[in-house]
């Protein structure tokens, strides 16, 4: 088993010395006997629970109620805990076959245990009106009312109490399998980049940052590449996405969601139509957004159409800039600081302490994230720094979700957590923080017009690029149950809707028709891409509101963050007179994206 780090060490790089976290916080080691006392405490624990309370909710009065979701948040709390552990190691070891090992032994104790108090939401889900009124009457129950509230939602989707246990059980053998599968043949690719003296074997991360790179050759080598490693393993990947859609179609038709989406629209607090609503502004906004902006950049490069590869690519006249990450660090706080002194305090603990892991290197996970962990700890991030003014703004977004994280805490396991769409939100504003602070220091006509395309380029990424994603999503899924979808035809699908949201100012070639298979959201999360979207168009209009001098906005977007999961959207938006619901709120927001396109245009 590769040694673990008890202790935060950096790794150097071209961009200074780079953090790798530290998970003491959790747990020292895998054999921690912390760890272990902590599975025998939950395995008791919830073995007493279950004892308890199987069968008796209905007879409790409101305290009772409250005293039995006390103890379960606990249990839950604990085994949270002890996933988190294992999820965070497993992110920058999944090529370890003994981390890996230790991971999925880790998920069959926690499934083993969490069976024993699945009947408690499904119990929980079964009380009448009448009764649930009546127990939360009581000011501790009515404390947990918005998980509760949150809990039934899901209630007309409900199988038997045996049925759910087959399902939680099999999900390790079954569904979790898969995403095992899928995250670990990533991991282990290496893609064969030409040019130099000899051909580099690169990871994923690696390669897919060459698509930035300011040499059209290097984004050429990163994106032929990244096709050939892809193709030579897209019979098991087209497989793994067969075998997922199948196995989402087949319980969606148990519980009788109407739609594919209908599961994640419910979990996001959103209705189906509304979320139709968003995607429909979206694509409606192809021509004046994405398709104009990329016409502008094709005659920036004075091309008459771009390649794929150079959808990333920094403007003719950009520099290239490296940021240090001391640069980033500063950059980040600064403009945090400059919103709400809180902000950069809490997101400058996570440098302090050991809480982010950026350096590149073989066998990590090629993406970024924050992972809440559990209440009782804190928040960690992970994400691959090489540098570019991109990364400084995906540690913006990362640590725009940690200090939502972090201020969310105090709700407790059961109400901290928050609908994707306002945790995206959260991490949006981050980045709109940034690159608001930057632009307003920046003296170069030159500098500023790099950062607005960036800003841009970064917009159509979080709102253009994830729409077109649902849309190939939606595809795949009304498609599946007809049969199993061929890699030719999952290509297809994936050429159409890049076709349809980037247009006409790109050549698509073969090259390209499998770059739907490194995206891990289609399998992991399946449907919550949109969320990204919905996220950067809220942004907009927040960051709108905000720079109009909206009185107290600062404290209301804190009290938003520390809500955490306990309000609805329509709450959350009111004290800044937003309404999503309007069909008005996603024009605004998009049109705060052809604002920036319009600005462009004028200076060319």
């Amino acid at each position: 088993m590769t040694k673990t780090r008890t202790h935060q060490t950096r790794q150097k790089s071209q961009s200074g010395d780079l953090p790798n976290w530290n998970l003491n916080d959790l747990y020292r080691r895998p054999k921690s006997p912390k760890l272990k006392a902590d599975i025998a405490w939950a395995r008791s624990e919830s073995k007493k629970f279950r004892k308890a309370f199987e069968g008796r909710l209905k007879g409790l009065d409101g305290n009772g109620l409250a005293r039995a979701i006390s103890r379960y948040e606990k249990i839950t709390e604990r085994l949270g805990r002890v996933m988190s552990y294992g999820h965070l190691l497993h992110a920058t070891h999944i090529s370890d076959a003994e981390i890996s090992a230790f991971f999925q032994t880790l998920q069959e104790k926690v499934t083993d245990i969490s069976t024993e108090i699945l009947f408690f939401t499904l119990e929980l889900n079964r009380l009448g009106e009448t009764v649930l009124k009546k127990q939360l009457k009581s000011p501790k129950a009515a404390r947990y009312a918005p998980w509760i509230r949150d809990c039934r939602v899901f209630r007309r989707h409900q199988l038997s109490d045996e049925a759910e246990k087959l399902l939680h059980e099999k999900s390790l053998t079954s569904h979790n399998a898969w995403i095992r599968l899928f995250g670990e043949t990533m991991a282990d690719l290496r893609f064969r980049v030409e040019g130099g003296k000899k051909p580099k074997q690169m990871t994923l991360a690696d390669t897919l940052n060459l698509l930035s790179d300011k040499k059209a050759q290097v984004r050429k080598r990163g994106a032929k590449a990244l096709s050939r490693g892809l193709a030579k393993n897209i019979r098991v990947l087209s497989l793994i996405t067969n075998t997922l859609a199948k196995d989402k179609e087949i319980e969606d038709q148990w519980r009788r969601y109407p739609h594919p989406a209908s599961y994640r629209n419910l979990s996001n607090q959103v209705e189906d139509e509304f979320v139709d609503a968003l995607i429909g502004a979206v694509k409606d906004s192809y021509p004046r957004l994405s398709h104009r902006y990329y016409r502008l950049k094709a005659k920036w490069f004075g091309v008459r159409k771009l390649n794929t590869w150079d959808r990333n690519a920094p403007l003719p006249e950009d520099s290239n800039r490296h940021y240090s990450w001391g640069e980033a660090r500063q950059i980040v706080l600064s403009a945090f600081g400059g919103f709400a002194p809180e902000m950069s305090e809490i997101a400058g603990r996570f440098f302090d302490h050991g809480w982010i892991d950026a350096a590149p290197r073989p066998g990590k996970d090629s993406g970024a994230f924050a992972h809440p962990t559990v209440p009782s700890v804190h928040p960690y991030v992970m994400l691959n720094y090489h540098g570019k003014g991109r990364d400084v703004m995906t540690l913006a977004h990362e640590l725009g979700h940690g200090v939502h994280q972090v201020l969310a805490a105090p709700q407790g396991a059961l109400m901290s957590d928050t609908p994707l769409t306002l945790a995206e939100t959260a991490s949006v504003f981050g980045e709109m923080l940034t690159f608001q602070a930057m632009l307003k220091t920046e003296k170069s006509a030159k500098r500023r017009r790099i950062l607005l395309a960036g800003k841009v380029e970064d917009m159509m990424n979080t709102v253009i690029r994830q729409i077109a994603f649902h849309q190939f999503e939606e595809r795949v899924h009304a498609e599946r149950p007809k049969g199993e979808l061929s890699a030719q035809r999952l290509g297809d699908i994936w050429m159409e809707v890049q076709r349809q949201s980037l247009g006409p100012a790109f050549r698509f070639d073969d090259d390209y028709r499998n770059f739907w298979a490194y995206i891990p959201h289609f399998l992991h999360a399946p449907f919550y891409v949109y969320a990204y979207a919905f996220g950067d168009c809220l942004v907009n209009s927040l960051y709108d509101v905000f720079k109009n001098g909206h009185p107290g906005f600062q404290g209301k977007y804190f009290n938003m963050l520390k809500a955490g999961g306990t309000l609805r959207h329509k709450e959350l938006l009111a004290p800044f007179g937003l309404d999503a619901s309007d069909p008005d709120f996603w024009q605004r927001g998009l049109g705060v994206i052809s604002g920036f396109i319009d600005e462009l245009e004028s200076e060319f």
